[in-house]
């Protein structure tokens, strides 16, 4: 009973992959090396693109509110208990410098 059920749906699912299945060539050589890398070569400049204009933005932005979140903390931490502890606040304000400045750098770093 069960494989009259699973028989079917099962051919259907077959034939549904073979119509809309499309074999892909590297290259007419078949240089499937060559392929990969012109493709990144096209790419590389929109991923540069949208790294820079949208990723390290969102980063800074969400470092930044963090920053002031915990520098607030931080503050009535030491006014509560007369110490103010530096290493939280300290840490993602490197992190928030070297984000803001990752842009001018990263790319030479990874040899784009």
């Amino acid at each position: 009973m069960k494989l009259k059920r699973i028989l079917p749906i099962l051919c259907v699912v077959l034939l549904l992959t073979c119509m809309f299945s499309v074999t892909a060539y590297a290259a007419p050589s078949g240089d499937v090396a060559g392929a990969i890398e012109g493709t990144w070569n096209d790419a590389s400049e929109q991923i540069k693109t949208v790294v820079n204009k949208v990723v390290f933005p969102a980063i800074d932005l969400i470092l930044a509110v963090f920053f002031f979140a915990k520098l607030g903390t931080a503050y009535f931490d030491y006014r509560k208990h007369g110490q103010f502890e530096w290493a939280a606040p300290a840490i993602l304000f490197a992190c928030l410098v070297f984000t803001l400045t990752a842009p001018l750098y990263i790319w030479q770093v990874l040899g784009m």
